[in-house]
């Protein structure tokens, strides 16, 4: 057992958010965990698997041979959790999230009778609860009362360095249940955090949002108006109607680096990487569709979805990064409405665009180099390096290079964590992987790679996905991880 010390007050970590920053800049995470922050080369935190965990699944796809069996950890069994809900526990709970208690310089004082029942109750449920404190506070700030409940309620011996990632591993490969008025609780915590986050947390909410995976990025909020995307941004700076330049404008950019090439209705552009690292959403026009362009660099995804097809008397959708994430995807949300979109499949999942019903339509992404999609499209425009705000990224080779860095709990083992796969859905809503550099080799060895109706084509020096009269077929590229998380049901293409 360790020793009861304080804890910091949440209002400490709300005052960080709040704190200002230059152009671009975002907050660096004071808190238990990894930060979502685009200039950071953050070091791996305990979640991220080691090389004997199966980061990597060491194939080749030129030569022929079986995938090797992809390892993944052993997140043990599952504690039970127990017929019914202890009232003393909705007590204790009822005392801990509230403003006084949670802000509190002495809050393990405060609290010290309420986390020893806790602890006590055997239930797992609450340690979702628990996870969410942990986010907001230091390893070094005295949370040994929380780590205590914690550990007495799931059995886990927890990392002194980054206990919240290795609790919420373990609850997600657990599936373990959310206790009674979680939504409630949780709320009442990140509203503390940050005002602007509270309509997030709806009772109405689709069923496709689990806000047990909800966790704090470590930024804040962009919450600057449509077009107003030059204005000092104190979170990851989404940008409105960006700067762009022919090819040769872009010769700032090498030729071996990595863009997403989009092309609508004949107009083809390309989206540096290195730009949408910082940027992380793009709200463009291209072809004379309006679209935003989220980017999950912890997912590997960029994503384009048409905002000019919504109904009569709905405001197009002005897409922002909101500082949360749901199980390593950002949670993005739209501007005008205050709904939260699901980022991987473009549904309004809270606000009033959900009760709607509003499912943005998905256009195709190719990832390339700048100089195979340039070759293939001579007319193209490049984003402007000014967009880059004076950075240069490159997080899949430092921060993210050892594997994701928040927790994502079981993985499917059929493909390595973050095997990159082009995504698609057929017309029978078959979620479909292909990995990208097996269906590219069979292409060049002039073989076919398709799945019911979806054909894959070389374009650009990328692939995508087209049916049998050619006609684009919305896909993007992402990490297997998050593709499997959230087409728990999907087919892999080879297998």
């Amino acid at each position: 057992m360790r020793v009861s010390a304080l804890i910091f007050p949440l209002l400490l970590i709300a005052a960080a958010c709040g704190t200002s920053a230059s152009p671009g800049e975002t907050v660096a995470d004071p808190s238990n965990g990894p930060t979502d922050e685009a200039a950071a080369s953050e070091e791996p935190s305990d979640n991220a698997e080691s090389e004997e965990g199966g980061v990597t699944a060491d194939s080749d796809p030129d030569d022929g041979e079986p995938r090797p069996p992809v390892t993944r950890p052993d997140f043990g069994e599952a504690p039970p959790v127990p017929a019914e809900y202890d009232p003393a526990l909705a007590r204790a709970f009822d005392q801990i999230f509230t403003q006084e208690s949670l802000t509190s310089p002495i809050f393990a004082i405060d609290n010290q009778e309420n986390l020893e029942t806790i602890g006590a109750s055997g239930d797992p449920r609450v340690a979702w609860l628990l996870a969410d404190i942990l986010r907001f506070v230091r390893p070094d700030e005295g949370n040994s009362s929380l780590l205590n409940a914690a550990e007495g309620v799931t059995g886990i011996e927890l990392d002194d360095f980054s206990p919240w990632g290795e609790l919420v591993d373990h609850l997600i490969a657990w599936d373990t249940p959310a206790p009674p008025e979680y939504l409630k609780h949780k709320r009442t915590l990140f509203s503390l955090v940050s005002g602007a986050w509270e309509p997030f947390f709806d009772d109405n909410a689709s069923e496709l949002v689990d806000y047990r995976y909800w966790s704090w990025g470590g930024v804040r909020i962009d919450d600057r108006p449509y077009d107003e995307t030059d204005a000092p941004c104190n979170c990851i700076p989404a940008a409105d109607n960006p700067r762009v330049t022919d090819a040769d404008g872009g010769d700032w950019y090498d030729d071996d680096r990595v863009v997403f090439g989009v092309e609508i209705n004949g107009e083809a552009r390309a989206y540096p990487r290195n730009i949408m690292e910082i940027r992380e959403m793009v709200n463009d026009t291209l072809g004379g569709r309006d679209f935003a362009m989220p980017y999950c660099t912890l997912c590997g995804s960029a994503q384009v979805f048409y905002t000019d097809e919504v109904p009569a008397g709905v405001d197009r959708p002005i897409m922002r990064t909101s500082g949360l994430l749901s199980r390593s995807n950002k949670v993005m949300y739209d501007i005008q409405s205050q709904s939260v979109f699901d980022t991987f499949l473009g549904v309004a999942v809270t606000g009033p665009l959900s009760e709607e019903g509003i499912e943005l339509p998905q256009a195709a992404v190719v990832t390339t180099t700048w100089g195979e999609w340039k070759q293939a499209h001579p007319d193209t425009t490049i984003l402007d390096e000014a967009e880059a705000l004076g950075r240069d990224s490159d997080l899949l080779n430092t921060r993210d290079a050892d594997g994701p860095i928040f927790p994502i709990g079981e993985v499917d083992p059929r493909l390595a964590v973050q095997e990159p796969v082009l995504g698609v859905i057929t017309e029978s809503a078959t979620p479909v992987a292909f990995p990208v550099e097996e269906a590219r080799s069979s292409l060049l060895d002039g073989e076919a790679v398709e799945f019911e109706n979806v054909i894959i084509e070389l374009t650009g020096g990328g692939i995508r996905a087209v049916d049998g009269n050619g006609n684009e077929i919305g896909s993007h590229q992402a990490f297997w991880f998050a593709w499997s998380q959230f087409h728990d049901d999907t087919e892999v293409w080879g297998l």
